[in-house]
């Protein structure tokens, strides 16, 4: 494992947080009103609290926002250093558009329903799942390319 990969790969993925989360937030005012319940940073986020024993409310929206957004970047980041040491080309940006798909796949139909963080993608609408896919795509193709810069 190279060190230098890891973090290439680290700040390409907080990097690549940023369209990403531009690209979700502007989707997200687009969908139907009901389908415009909370995107899953946030509902991660309450739902981690709450196994913690902290109800959102306790700590204040402002902070809430801080804690949501701080989350959802150093899981970029921590996505992001993950392919810098297992992506065979990773300035590719078909190498990140893969692998920002199998993040989406591991995340919302594995380890989030299995720890209870969110429920699983199979029961959201399609258009969310739909927005999120696209999300992640966007993001991976800005890791592979953020990659090759840093």
């Amino acid at each position: 494992m190279s060190p230098h990969r890891l973090m290439r790969g680290a700040a390409a993925g907080l990097a690549a947080t940023g369209p990403m989360s531009a690209m979700m937030i502007a989707a997200h005012r687009r969908l139907p009103r009901r389908e415009r319940y909370p995107l899953p940073p946030a509902q991660i986020t309450r739902n981690a609290l709450r196994k913690t024993g902290i109800e959102p409310s306790e700590i204040g929206p402002d902070t809430g926002r801080r804690i949501v957004w701080t989350g959802h970047f150093l899981y970029g980041a921590a996505a992001g250093s993950a392919y810098g040491v297992l992506a065979r080309h990773p300035e590719r940006i078909l190498s990140g558009t893969a692998f920002g798909l199998a993040v989406w796949l591991g995340s919302y139909l594995g380890w989030l329903p299995l720890t209870g963080l969110l429920t699983p993608a199979t029961r959201a609408p399609a258009r969310r799942n739909a927005l999120m896919i696209a999300a992640h795509v966007v993001w991976g193709a800005c890791l592979a390319f953020a990659f090759r810069r840093c």
